[in-house]
């Protein structure tokens, strides 16, 4: 009989085309995902992802789900996938979900970090996994901007996608900028994002440290709707999905 299992990912989304199908290369996270599930139960198996991280971008907790059955418990499901996924995929953890469970359509929350370098030197060793500054921004300056993104708002300026045709509303109730050392992080947390939100409002509130734009364009921003007046679309290297909240 079909159970709906949940599991939590990490990844690194260097060299994968992002979560979702695509067309033209297996070089997807759902894509290796459904494989290695097919394989194990001899039957084709459909997984949900929670959201759609994009090419390049990273994972620490994706949550998925999908229905399947299999004789093997849940550890020995975690262990059989990890033995054939690819090294840059991890399963961390596999539970039985009630069969109504949906990963994406239950989920209340999300957690996604953007992390920047401002160190003096080029880092080697974390080198995909930042976004190497060549200026040091002014990080008051970008608190100040992000506390006008905080709440209920329409961010179609900060959505790349020009044919939405659901609501661009979001609601975001938390972003943290700290400096820890030679890293610059902000931490975005709310009930959903739009295609490439949360590197538009990096990069956004980059140009604020970098003195490119002024902190109250930021809330001219949010009335004007309009992609093309927000800041540029940070790297994909620099983010990575924490924690989805259910």
């Amino acid at each position: 009989m079909k159970q709906n299992y949940k599991m939590t990912l990490s990844y690194d989304g260097t060299r994968f085309y992002g979560w979702e199908h695509q067309p033209t290369t297996d070089m997807t996270i759902q894509g290796k995902m459904e494989s290695v599930l097919s394989l194990m139960v001899q039957s084709e198996v459909e997984v949900i992802g929670c959201g759609r991280t994009d090419a390049g971008v990273h994972a620490k907790n994706m949550v998925c789900n999908a229905h399947f059955d299999t004789q093997l418990n849940t550890d020995e499901i975690r262990d059989y996938l990890n033995r054939y996924l690819p090294d840059d995929i991890c399963v961390k953890e596999v539970r039985i979900a009630s069969d109504r469970f949906h990963s994406r359509y239950n989920a209340i929350g999300k957690t996604y970090c953007y992390t920047c370098y401002i160190g003096d030197v080029k880092p080697v060793f974390n080198r995909k996994y930042v976004y190497v500054l060549d200026q040091k921004p002014d990080i008051q300056e970008m608190k100040k901007a992000a506390e006008y993104l905080i709440g209920t708002h329409d961010f179609a300026s900060f959505c790349s996608n020009p044919r939405m045709k659901k609501s661009t509303v979001r609601k975001v109730d938390r972003i943290e900028i700290q400096k820890r050392g030679d890293l610059l992080t902000l931490t975005f947390h709310g009930s959903g994002f739009l295609q490439h939100m949360v590197r538009i409002l990096t990069g956004t509130l980059l140009e604020v440290g970098f003195g490119k734009r002024t902190v109250e364009s930021v809330l001219e921003l949010i009335d004007a709707k309009d992609r093309k007046l927000a800041g540029f679309t940070a790297p994909a290297k620099g983010l990575c999905m924490m924690q989805v909240d259910y």
